[in-house]
């Protein structure tokens, strides 16, 4: 991973966006989709069991962004999620902010960057289970039939990473 947009991680986390960042840069995701998700069973636990699952993503555009509203049932139990992605055309980045139904409040910690060649990278600083983590989303739209959604979790300041959640999909 090029972590070059990553200028510094202490006292904060600075990005750079990329030349070519828009407001366009997530049209590729607008409708429905239908989502195959494989996910880590354990994070940041040294687990190699994936737990497999489908979902659906509902996107539309509004204001200088969008919104993508995440349905899945879990373990049976219906779950929703939000993210409110919002593109800055001063700074050039997006900011992306995830609710969901398990805690239904704004993301504190929301990932923030950019796309360059239809690959975006997207970061934050957060905690997980007590451990102050780097986290990566990355939006990988070379392939506009079944573009990827994955993230990675670092307590190295992103000099390893654990991938631990991936979602292929494809146009409803």
């Amino acid at each position: 991973m090029d972590l070059t947009k990553i200028t510094s991680f202490h006292p904060n986390l600075t990005i750079i966006p990329s030349a070519t960042s828009a407001y366009s840069d997530f049209d590729f995701l607008e409708g429905k989709w239908h989502v195959q998700n494989r996910k880590l069973k354990e994070r940041l636990a040294g687990c190699t069991e994936w737990v497999t699952f489908e979902s659906e993503i509902h996107l539309r555009k509004t204001l200088m962004g969008n919104i993508e509203n995440y349905y899945a049932l879990f373990d049976g139990v219906p779950f929703e999620g939000m993210a409110v992605r919002l593109f800055d055309p001063q700074t050039k980045l997006w900011t992306i902010y995830w609710i969901d139904s398990s805690i239904p409040k704004m993301d504190t910690h929301p990932v923030v960057g950019s796309f360059e060649n239809k690959v975006g990278e997207f970061f934050t600083k957060d905690v997980f289970n007590g451990k102050e983590i780097l986290v990566v989303y990355k939006w990988d739209a070379t392939n506009a039939v079944h573009p990827i959604w994955s993230q990675a979790y670092s307590l190295d300041e992103g000099l390893s990473w654990e991938w631990n959640w991936e979602m292929v999909l494809s146009k409803i």
